[in-house]
Formats: C-alpha cells, sequence, structure tokens
C-alpha cells in the first residue's frame, strides 16, 4: 500500500504551466540574452523590481528580488540581529523560520494561535514587563502549517504594538493570492508600508523550481541587504526573474491564478467534508478561506507520537507537529490538501481516523 503524504506543501504537477514557461524562458534568453545570463546587480531583475513596485505604489528601490522568500529572511536575520537578540513568532509557525532563528542563536519568544487568533495580551504582556522584542515574523493570511487567517482587529494591534515598542514586524504572504472564498483584509504591510517588511514568492503562484522570492523594504533597509547579497551570492537567477515576469507580461498570470483558486478550493473542500466525516469529535481543525495547510490538533489527550510509529503502516505519511513549536506541538497534525486528489484526500483522512482509534 502505497503511503498517502500529509507532508510538504507542494504544488501539485498539474498547477506548473511548463509550456507557457517554455515559451516565455525561449522569449527571454532571444530578447534579453545577455542582460539575463551575465553578472547583474544584486537586487534582482529591475523589470520585475518594477512591476511589482507600481502594484504597491512604491518606488522599485524598495523592492528586493531572491532566490525564495526564505533566502531573505536569513539575509535579514543576519543584517538586523545579533546573538540573543529577542525574535516572536506564532507558534505554530514554519519550521523552517524556527531553523533560521536557532541557527543565528537567536533567542525565540512564542505567542500562541489560538481559535480566535494570536494570542496579542500574551505578547503584550510580556512587552510591558520589560521584553526586549526586535523582530516579529508573521504569516497573517492562511498560515503555514495550521492555516489560520489574522483577524483584521488584531492586525491593527500588532502594528501599533510595533510601533509603541519598537520592534519590527516581517510578514510573510506566499499564500495571500490563493483566497478561495471570503473577502480580503489588508496586510499588515498595507497597514504601515513605510516600516512593516513584506516577503513573498512566486513559488506557490507560478513555479516553486524558478525560486523568485521578494521582499518589500523600509527605504533604509534596502541598499543593507543589497551590499550583503552581493558579498553572498553576487546575484540571483535574472534569467528566472524574467520568465516569471514574461509569464505576467503575456496576460497568463490571471488565468494561471484563476485555475489555481478552483483547483485548490475543491481540494481544501474535499479535506473539510473529510474531516467532519471521519474526526468529528475526535479532533479540532482550522477551516482556513485559503492556502495550502488545515491545521489539526488531536482530542481526548492524544499526541502524535501515539500514531508516529505505526502510521507508515496504515498508508499515510506525516509530519511531525512539534517542528512548527518553539514548545511544545505534540498533539499537532499539519495536513496539506493541494497536491492531493478527491481520492488520495478522502483515502488519507479515512486512515488517519481508522489510526486514532485503533
Amino acid at each position: 500500500m502505497n503511503p498517502i503524504l500529509f507532508t510538504r506543501g507542494v504544488p501539485p504537477q498539474e498547477s506548473i504551466p511548463i509550456e507557457k514557461l517554455s515559451i516565455c524562458a525561449r522569449e527571454v534568453i532571444s530578447e534579453h540574452g545577455v542582460d539575463v545570463l551575465q553578472y547583474a546587480p544584486s537586487p534582482g531583475y529591475l523589470p520585475l523590481r518594477e512591476y511589482l513596485s507600481e502594484r504597491k505604489e512604491l518606488t522599485a528601490e524598495r523592492v528586493l528580488l531572491g532566490q525564495g522568500s526564505l533566502q531573505i529572511l536569513d539575509m535579514l536575520i543576519h543584517c538586523l540581529l545579533q546573538p540573543g537578540d529577542v525574535v516572536a513568532v506564532e507558534q505554530p509557525t514554519y519550521d523552517r523560520v524556527l531553523t533560521l532563528m536557532r541557527r543565528a542563536d537567536l533567542c525565540i519568544f512564542p505567542i500562541d494561535l489560538r481559535p480566535d487568533g494570536l494570542d496579542l495580551d500574551q505578547l503584550e504582556t510580556a512587552l510591558v514587563g520589560g521584553l526586549k522584542l526586535r523582530l516579529m515574523y508573521v504569516i497573517a493570511d492562511f498560515q503555514n502549517p495550521s492555516g489560520a487567517l489574522m483577524p483584521l482587529n488584531q492586525r491593527q494591534r500588532l502594528v501599533s504594538l510595533s510601533q509603541q515598542y519598537r520592534f519590527q514586524i516581517v510578514e510573510d504572504a506566499p499564500y495571500r493570492t490563493l483566497r478561495y472564498n471570503g473577502e480580503d483584509l489588508p496586510s499588515i504591510f498595507d497597514l504601515s508600508p513605510a516600516t512593516v517588511i513584506q516577503l513573498s514568492s512566486f513559488s506557490k503562484l507560478i513555479s516553486p523550481g524558478l525560486r523568485v522570492g521578494y521582499a518589500v523594504l523600509p527605504e533604509n533597509l534596502h541598499s543593507i541587504l543589497s551590499k550583503y547579497a552581493e558579498d553572498t551570492y553576487i546575484n540571483p537567477s535574472y534569467l528566472n526573474q524574467a520568465i516569471v515576469l514574461r509569464f505576467i507580461q503575456k496576460g497568463w498570470f490571471e488565468g494561471h491564478i484563476t485555475f489555481l483558486k478552483d483547483l485548490y478550493s475543491h481540494r481544501l473542500q474535499m479535506m473539510l467534508n473529510a474531516l467532519q466525516s471521519h474526526l468529528d469529535r475526535i479532533c479540532a481543525w482550522t477551516k482556513p478561506e485559503g492556502g495550502f495547510f488545515v491545521g489539526l490538533w488531536l482530542g481526548n489527550g492524544r499526541t502524535l507520537a501515539e500514531v508516529w510509529e505505526r502510521s507508515e503502516a496504515a498508508g499515510i505519511r506525516l509530519t511531525d507537529g512539534r517542528g512548527f513549536f518553539e514548545r511544545g506541538g505534540e498533539s499537532f497534525i499539519r495536513l496539506p490538501f493541494c497536491a492531493l486528489d478527491e481520492q488520495d484526500i478522502h483515502q488519507g483522512i479515512q486512515r488517519l481516523a481508522a489510526l486514532l482509534d485503533s
């Protein structure tokens, strides 16, 4: 029995527009060969930076392109922080972010995600008590790993706290475009564009293998990160960035996003239906309006350790939920749904329910 993979949040093969990207690659090499294949300035392909900045009504000098947004976050950590500095994260949060922070020897302050959102009372109490917070990393829209959406009042309150206590907000927004129902909320960046750093990428929207990510930075940080990037890798892939821009310029991007939303929204609903059918009264879970993930909490005192060793034999493969927590997480499971078809989703949840019952 082949295991059903509830592990990485990868886009499915059918989501990658291979033929159209092939056309874009041929065109940009033919028309701009040396410009996209030679060494170049470290902030990235200027026409794509201009496209991104125009959408936010900013100058291109505030946009930095990189090999995925995670790499830019790593540079931010090294440029802004010192070992021992305090950084805050949602708990749970993206596991690779915790890895970067631990690697930089930072002091991580986790803030609990609750059913009604982030526990900002917990944060404010610590700040009033003297916590010297330098930076907070947050995924406000369809969070990885839980799928949670931060309410507008919490976004506003977080910005207010950052201004009062002088800490930097880094908002990661790779899933923001992938909203399947409900109404858009202003991003945290929208609430304070002069101070908030926003990260995002085209990994979930066009292709993860192109590794095109970006940051919108306060003016005083752009030159610092550009110099760090130049000293680290000289410049990112202009070819890949030019391919992304050509895909957009040819008018294919909006139609592709519509295709992704139709595909993923159906799979999300199938996941929620399966959870309701098989795990009602046994577990609790988020009900996302977009993104790639549903967060599941085991009930009745169960822990992932009880099912971990038997999950492969039961025909499913799970990610250790503790990896998304600075502390705790023993009852948490991240359930990616975008790369699974309807049959795999139904069978996977059915197998998980049988495993928990046993």
